[in-house]
């Protein structure tokens, strides 16, 4: 306390993932660790609350960089955006109509046709919000890699792709008469017009979270998702 968040060395944001979320988006440029405390239900990339020790804990913490990703596309008036997700690119149907979509990987078209609600990519940070309840991956923070989930897919075959970080994908939107609804981190909505692609790619920001000494996702993992068996650290 006693200083504004512009002003302060490290930030502490008290709340759940949806409040970690906001505070990143704001810290997107600053450079500045986040050193989320749980407060929420789950807060899969969040220390435990405890107040004892704060500013001890803060300067022992290690850190984890996260890269989000950029988002660039044409919406159905013509204006071109750009925006970045932490999490994931969500693209949705906004009709009845199942969705018919195109993948290109680092410009060549690698699946003609694809039959789903929609797709989503996802960063590893994100890998256990909507790409989780979406049947994808669970994938460590420190992993540099991006996961591509369909979204109810008609072909049963038609499973997550795990890329390397520094892939380039475009999604094109085949359906004559249906928009694409874009959504960064389920918070900005884009409509988007047949024919034109959704670019999507690792941002170079870097994105760093201060996490306690000890911290481990994968024992975080299993508590959170309330897994059983035997564990090793």
């Amino acid at each position: 306390g006693g200083v504004t968040e512009a002003e302060a060395e490290v930030v502490v944001a008290l709340g759940g993932d949806g409040f970690m979320l906001e505070t990143l988006h704001r810290n997107l440029a600053s450079g500045r660790p986040i050193y989320g405390m749980n407060q929420g239900s789950v807060g899969f990339l969040m220390n435990d609350y405890n107040e004892d020790g704060l500013v001890e804990r803060i300067a022992a913490a290690g850190r984890t960089v996260i890269y989000p990703l950029v988002m660039t596309a044409i919406d159905v008036a013509g204006a071109s955006h750009r925006s970045l997700a932490i999490n994931e690119v969500s693209l949705l149907r906004q009709t009845r109509q199942t969705a018919k979509l195109r993948l290109s990987i680092d410009h060549k078209v690698r699946m003609a046709e694809l039959f789903c609600d929609g797709v989503l990519v996802s960063t590893p940070a994100g890998s256990t919000a909507y790409n989780l309840s979406a049947g994808g991956p669970i994938i460590h923070p420190e992993a540099e890699v991006i996961a591509m989930t369909p979204i109810c897919p008609h072909t049963l075959s038609n499973r997550s792709i795990i890329f390397r970080q520094d892939v380039k994908l475009r999604v094109y939107n085949l359906g004559e008469k249906s928009h694409l609804l874009v959504a960064m981190d389920g918070q900005r909505n884009l409509a988007v017009s047949t024919g034109s692609p959704v670019e999507i790619s690792i941002s170079p920001l870097k994105l760093p979270l201060a996490q306690r000494i000890d911290y481990s996702h994968f024992a975080v993992v299993r508590t959170k998702l309330k897994w059983s068996g035997g564990f090793v650290e």
